[in-house]
This record gives structure tokens, C-alpha cells and sequence, in this order.
């Protein structure tokens, strides 16, 4: 399995996106990292295959997406992908960047349910 999860091929795709977070994405990191959630790791930027997940527990196989504007253009593609992640038993929670501006807490009540 772990020639799928954070292949070395991509490797600057994840840098590039680590340096280049959306505010959004950097709101809810900022609740999330240094096992502020219940003492659970979450990494961010983590690939598998050539998908790369916002963020991602390893320990509860939980992915966490927030989705912009570019999102809406791609609900398809998002779609397939999501499906193919969770077939390597990974739970999937979306967020919108409007609900990360507009209701912070209850996106991270939501997240603590699945923890």
C-alpha cells in the first residue's frame, strides 16, 4: 500500500500546495494541526496516488476536503476521485470555504464526531 500513500513523484505537487494554501485551508489548519483535536495527527497536503487530500488523519483513515469556487466546475471529477479513496476504506468530510469563514466551530463539531 504505501507505494499509493505520499508517492515521491509527488512530492513538489505537495509542497506547491502546502506553500500556496488557500485562507480557507489555513483557517481550519491552524485548528487542527499539533494533534489539537482529541491528541489525533493530521497531516496536510498528503497524496494517494496522484490525488492529494486538503488534510488527513493516517490513524482514523479520515480525509478532510474544503472545497472554493474552482470546485464547482468539478463536482464530477470530485466525485470520482472521493470514490476512489474511499474504496482504500477512508472516510471523506467536505467543507465549502463559506462555511469554514461563516461557522468555524460548528465545521470542527463536525470533524470531532468522526473523531
Amino acid at each position: 500500500m504505501t507505494k499509493l500513500f505520499n508517492k515521491k513523484s509527488e512530492t513538489e505537487k505537495r509542497r506547491l500546495l502546502r506553500n500556496n494554501m488557500p485562507p480557507a485551508e489555513w483557517i481550519l489548519w491552524k485548528k487542527i494541526n499539533n494533534k489539537q483535536l482529541s491528541g489525533y495527527k493530521f497531516r496536510r497536503q498528503y497524496s494517494i496516488k496522484q490525488f492529494v487530500i486538503d488534510f488527513y488523519c493516517p490513524e482514523l483513515k479520515l480525509a478532510i476536503e474544503i472545497d472554493g469556487d474552482s470546485h464547482i466546475d468539478a463536482m464530477e471529477y470530485d466525485n470520482n476521485r472521493q470514490k476512489y479513496i474511499e474504496s482504500f476504506g477512508i472516510k471523506f468530510l467536505r467543507f465549502t470555504n463559506l462555511e469554514i469563514y461563516e461557522n468555524l466551530d460548528k465545521v470542527v463539531e463536525e470533524i470531532k464526531k468522526c473523531l
